[in-house]
């Protein structure tokens, strides 16, 4: 029996029905969940690798292609910006053609431009390419979740959700240690070259396994003046956010940007209760599950990326660590992640969302309180500690959210609720780092240089101070070429006291914002529409 769901999908109060496809799943290989599954984990891993692993390759692509420290941002901003901007429209994308589609082309474009990034001669070519990557991710992304709500039935979907965290969680901790072994023993152009055959694997994968499911009343047309309105105001958020730290809180520009996306949002929500097939039903966010699994996504992406952005620098900077060193001090976070995300999925079917959310969020909100107790002399077991409890906080949030928003929508739906899922985090992840990054700038500023007076260090002048509390924002030493020992001993300790002082700070923000999100999790519950399950759902 064919289970069914009424939505409002245009804001008017008419329900329509939402029916599966009844086409009989294909036999073998093609079409089987478990399969699907690992065909849409390797894909999505390469996605969520860059997503960190291009960090730890920062400071030699820095040193190649004599980046400044703004471009070695928009390695990671421009990433983001598109992922950010995108996500949503392409999960449409994937609703209205077909998620098999979707999602092969996204991997065979990401694939393809990081094979560009590795032959990049200039920092221009990186960054550049870096914007296809996240294009071509955001592709891929919602449609690999559509896949695995259309393929495996109810009672799977969590565990399905749970391994597809898994992965994620463990492809974005685990990046650090991947590319601190490239970056160290091949070379930074490595990091990117690796999604080559990765991506093929995809699409071989793809085109053996995967088959399209399409629900009976997918969107037949586009929204695209809610499109150019949404990826507008999206795209001045974003830009906002990245553009703060340099121009600053309080700036006319920083404003100007935040009030135009305001507006856009503003006119978005109100052309998407006229058009006939809007790109994001507004009924979809009278679900108050729906709605807070998005903000949980955002809030649990602040805390998590903001925080990692300067574990890396504070692993290698301060405590002067190998890339590979680095990385593997961040493998007890990667490997409770592992660990964590299945066992969540069970728990969560088991008990519903609420519990295990509110409790991640709370492992979290500890974890980062203790981060932020980290000093120069801090040892790996002490270290461990923490980067153990985020990952085991951060395990259930990621499958939790995830089911959340997905499960709550209609089918139909499918690809616009990953897209959703997806903006959600990244945009909290270029929150964090927006925001966190300028507490830590304003810790540095207000510190760099009355410690720099009390260690009786040469003064500075202004331009010297800027320059050098730049390059204490990521833990590095100020320290001029021919300067005498005991001196440049005194310019690393001021500059690693200063670093981590504005690194504590960031890190007690963070976890006020997680302690934010156990109360959020509260709002939570299983999602509604998760029964409407796609063709062959039942034949695990």
């Amino acid at each position: 029996m064919t289970s069914q769901t009424t939505v409002d999908t245009t804001g008017s109060g008419d329900k329509t029905p939402v029916v599966p496809s009844d086409r009989t799943p294909d036999r073998g290989l093609r079409g089987h969940p478990w399969l699907t599954l690992i065909t849409v984990a390797v894909g999505v891993m390469m996605v969520a690798l860059d997503g960190t692993i291009v960090a730890i390759a920062n400071p030699a692509i820095a040193t190649d292609l004599g980046a400044t420290f703004a471009d070695v941002q928009w390695i990671t901003n421009a990433y983001f910006l598109a992922l950010a901007v995108t996500l949503i429209t392409a999960g449409k994308l994937g609703d209205r053609f077909g998620h098999r589609q979707t999602f092969l082309i996204g991997v065979v474009g990401f694939a393809a431009a990081s094979g560009v990034i590795g032959m990049s001669s200039s920092i221009a070519m990186v960054i550049t390419f870096r914007v296809f990557q996240g294009l071509f991710g955001a592709l891929l992304m919602p449609a690999a979740l559509g896949l695995l709500r259309a393929t495996f039935p109810a009672e799977k979907l969590n565990m399905a959700i749970g391994i597809w965290g898994m992965v994620i969680g463990a492809s974005t901790a685990g990046g650090p240690i991947l590319g601190g072994v490239l970056v160290e023993h091949v070379n930074w152009q490595s990091v990117f070259f690796i999604n080559v055959p990765v991506g093929i694997l995809a699409v071989v994968l793809g085109v053996v396994i995967l088959t399209d499911h399409r629900a009976e009343n997918a969107p037949r047309s586009f929204d695209l003046l809610g499109i150019g309105l949404l990826s507008g105001a999206m795209f001045c958020l974003v830009w906002a956010l990245i553009k703060a730290p340099e121009w600053g809180w309080g700036d006319g520009m920083t404003w100007t940007f935040l009030g135009i996306s305001v507006l856009g949002f503003a006119l978005f929500a109100l052309w998407e209760t006229k058009v006939r097939e809007p790109l994001i039903p507004l009924a979809l966010f009278r679900s108050v599950p729906l709605s807070a699994g998005v903000v949980l996504m955002v809030l649990m992406a602040i805390a998590f990326m903001g925080g990692l952005f300067f574990v890396t620098f504070y692993l290698q900077n301060v405590h002067g660590m190998s890339p590979i060193d680095a990385g593997l001090h961040l493998l007890p976070l990667t490997g409770m992640m592992i660990v964590g995300s299945p066992l969540a999925g069970a728990m969560i079917t088991k008990v519903g969302p609420r519990i295990p959310l509110a409790g991640g969020m709370a492992c979290t909100a500890i974890a980062m309180y203790g981060m932020s107790t980290l000093e120069k002399g801090t040892g790996s077991g002490v270290m461990s500690i923490w980067f153990a409890l985020l990952g085991l906080g951060l395990a259930p949030v990621m499958v939790g959210a995830t089911e959340v928003i997905v499960g709550n929508a209609p089918m139909e739906l499918s690809g616009v609720a990953g897209g959703l899922q997806q903006a959600a985090m990244q945009i909290g992840g270029s929150l964090g780092t927006a925001v966190l990054g300028a507490v830590m700038a304003s810790k540095v500023d207000n510190d760099l240089a009355g410690n720099w007076a009390d260690a009786k260090l040469p003064p500075l002048n202004e331009a010297q101070l800027h320059q050098a509390s730049e390059a204490v924002q990521v833990g590095a030493a100020p320290v001029p070429p021919d300067t005498p020992a005991p001196i440049a001993e005194k310019i690393t300790e001021v500059a690693h006291d200063t670093f981590i002082s504005g690194m504590s700070l960031a890190s007690l923000v963070a976890a006020g914002v997680a302690a934010v999100a156990v109360l959020v999790a509260f709002l939570t519950k299983r999602g509604a529409n998760a029964d409407a399950a796609g063709p062959g759902a039942g034949h695990i």
